[in-house]
């Protein structure tokens, strides 16, 4: 049951030993504030010595790169929508952040994967739209890769924590 993949904690994401870390990056992929710049500066310069190389990330896509002084073992890049009112495809490119980084994950085996509140800082997008798209694409990611064990949602509050655990008590299993 998918259910039972999918955990939701209230935390700092750069302490989590898992397979991959999601960091909710900008477009050059070299470090911010937020969720971003806590990982980079957990992470140490090499992390954004391979950004360096990645050429940057579109917004809706996703890059994996090395943990380095991180538990993760790996990093993965995605660039979540700056909310413009809901005028400009917001759903469809935070939905999918979500989407390209599972297929990611899936592409480099990796079975456990830690998501940020994508978008819900600096970026603006409303939390209690934010967090069921996010639930509906992490379910329907795991129903495509049954070998994608565990999806935690990190939360930085427990306001965005109980968010995302009304969405997935909200939202029927895929």
């Amino acid at each position: 049951m998918i259910r039972n993949r999918i955990d939701v904690a209230e935390g700092d994401i750069p302490r989590l030993d898992v397979d991959a870390i999601v960091n909710a990056a900008n477009e050059s992929l070299l470090g911010g504030g937020g969720v971003d710049g806590a990982i980079h500066r957990a992470a140490g310069p090499g992390l954004l010595d391979e950004c360096r190389t990645l050429g940057g990330c579109a917004t809706g896509d996703a890059r994996i790169t090395a943990g380095y002084r991180l538990p993760a073992r790996h990093v993965i890049h995605t660039v979540g929508p700056v909310w413009s009112g809901g005028t400009r495809n917001e759903d469809a490119l935070l939905r999918s952040c979500y989407t390209r980084a599972l297929e990611v994950a899936a592409e480099h085996g990796l079975k456990t994967v830690a998501f940020p509140s994508i978008s819900t800082g600096a970026y603006r997008f409303p939390l209690a739209r934010a967090a069921p798209i996010a639930v509906a694409a992490v379910r329907a990611g795991l129903a495509a890769r049954p070998h994608i064990e565990e999806v935690t949602f990190v939360c930085f509050s427990a306001d965005i924590a109980a968010a995302y655990r009304a969405a997935l008590g909200g939202t029927p299993d895929a």
